[in-house]
């Protein structure tokens, strides 16, 4: 699946692990996406959003 949310955009981010050592290694941040079953311009689709918008109602869902 997708980690870009179709509503906010929100996407990956990357950055670095650092260890006691302070040894640096490449990590990704994946934002928590679900896909769910909305109201899209008046019709039911799938679509994957964030959590953000799920709970901050940017998205209607369908039942």
């Amino acid at each position: 699946m997708a980690s870009v949310c179709e509503v906010c955009g929100k996407g990956e981010l990357s950055g670095n692990n650092v260890s006691h050592s302070h040894l640096k290694t490449k990590r990704t941040w994946k934002p928590n996406i679900q896909r769910v079953r909305a109201v899209v311009e008046g019709e039911v689709k799938r679509v994957n959003v964030c959590t953000r918008c799920l709970r901050s109602g940017k998205v209607e869902r369908a039942i």
